[in-house]
C-alpha cells in the first residue's frame, strides 16, 4: 500500500491574532476531510509580529506537532516570509495561503486533483474580490504592466495562493533572491503550471496591511526583477538625444551657411551639452545591462534571520 503524500501548508504571517484561531479551525477541518487522500502540515512564518500572534502558535504547536513555524527576527517583507516558509516545508507539494482566510483552504482538493494529473503548479486565478474599484483597477493595471514588460508571462489576477510540486520548491532554493517577486519567479521556470478560478472572500477579522504604498513597492520589485526594458530606457534616451543632437547639428552648419551673421557660440554650446548628455546615457545604459547580470548572480545575502522556531530542530533551519 503506498503512503499518502505529505502537503504542506505555508502561511506567512504578520500581527493575525484576529484570524489564528478561525484558520486554525478550518485547517483542521480540512486535514479530516482529506485524511484519506494526504497528510498535512501547518508551516507558519511570522514577519515579526508585534501582537500575540507568536504566542498563539506557541499554544497551537505545544498541542499539534503537525504545526511548525519560524519567526524573524526583523521583518524581512511579505515576499521574503513567503520563500523563507517554502524552504522550511517538508511536503511532496506545498499550498500557500493568507492568513487572512480570503484565500479558501477547501479549494486544496482541487488543486490536489490537477497536481496528481502532472501540474507542477496549480494557481488561483482570482475571479472576484471584495474591494473597492479604484483599487481593484489598480491592481488590474498593475498586472497588466508587469506581464506586457516582463521577460515571460506572468498571470494576471493570480496572487501568491498556489499549490507547487516539490520539484519548484528545490528549483526556488537554488534561485533565491533577496527581493524575490514569487509570482514572476515562479511563472519564469517553465514546468506544468495552470490556473483555478475562483472567488475570493471577505476578511475574517482585521484588515488588508496591503495598502497601495505596498502594491506599488511590490509592483516595482515585480518590474526590476523580470524586465530589462526599465534599464534600456537608459540606452534608448541615450541613443534618442545623440540623435537629437546630431540633428542639431546639421541644422545649424545649414543655418549658418544661409545667415553667416548668426551669434556666434549659443548653438555650438547647446550642441555639445546635448551630445554630452547623450554620450554618457549611452554609456551608462550599456554598463547598466552588464552590471545587472552581475548583480544578479552574486547578491546572495540571507533571505531573512529566524530568531525562534516551533516544532523544528535546530538542523531544520535552512536560512
Amino acid at each position: 500500500m503506498n503512503a499518502l503524500p505529505l502537503i504542506s501548508i505555508a502561511i506567512p504571517v504578520f500581527n493575525e491574532e484576529g484570524n489564528i484561531e478561525a484558520l486554525y479551525a478550518r485547517l483542521d477541518a480540512l486535514a479530516h476531510s482529506l485524511a484519506n487522500e494526504c497528510e498535512l502540515e501547518f508551516v507558519f512564518s511570522d514577519n515579526c509580529s508585534t501582537d500575540s500572534t507568536w504566542s498563539m502558535l506557541e499554544a497551537l504547536a505545544a498541542k499539534d506537532q503537525r504545526i511548525r513555524a519560524i519567526r524573524f527576527s526583523k521583518n524581512f517583507g511579505f515576499q521574503r516570509s513567503i520563500l523563507a516558509n517554502y524552504l522550511h516545508t517538508r511536503g511532496d507539494a506545498v499550498l500557500q495561503i493568507d492568513a487572512d482566510l480570503q484565500d479558501p483552504p477547501e479549494l486544496l482538493k482541487e488543486f490536489l486533483a490537477l497536481w496528481k494529473q502532472g501540474y507542477h503548479v496549480v494557481y488561483g486565478v482570482r475571479r472576484a474580490r471584495p474591494e473597492g474599484k479604484l483599487i481593484h483597477s489598480f491592481r488590474k493595471v498593475g498586472y497588466w504592466f508587469i506581464d506586457r514588460i516582463s521577460e515571460h508571462p506572468i498571470p494576471r489576477n493570480a496572487g501568491d495562493f498556489r499549490l507547487v510540486d516539490r520539484k519548484v520548491i528545490q528549483a526556488l532554493a537554488e534561485q533565491r533572491s533577496a527581493e524575490p517577486y514569487l509570482r514572476g519567479l515562479i511563472a519564469g521556470m517553465g514546468f506544468r503550471q495552470i490556473g483555478l478560478t475562483y472567488d475570493r472572500a471577505a476578511h475574517v477579522a482585521g484588515s488588508s496591511k496591503f495598502g497601495v504604498a505596498q502594491l506599488i513597492r511590490l509592483g516595482l520589485t515585480g518590474v526590476f526583477n523580470h524586465s530589462l526594458i526599465p534599464l534600456r530606457l537608459a540606452t534608448v534616451a541615450g541613443i534618442a538625444i545623440l540623435s537629437l543632437s546630431a540633428i542639431g547639428a546639421i541644422y545649424y552648419l545649414v543655418l549658418k551657411l544661409i545667415f553667416p551673421d548668426l551669434p556666434r557660440g549659443l548653438a555650438s554650446l547647446h550642441i555639445l551639452i546635448l551630445f554630452g548628455i547623450g554620450f554618457q546615457s549611452l554609456l551608462l545604459g550599456i554598463l547598466g545591462e552588464y552590471l545587472l547580470r552581475i548583480y544578479r548572480i552574486l547578491r546572495r545575502e540571507p533571505i531573512a534571520i529566524v530568531q525562534d522556531a516551533l516544532n523544528l530542530a535546530p538542523n531544520d533551519i535552512k536560512l
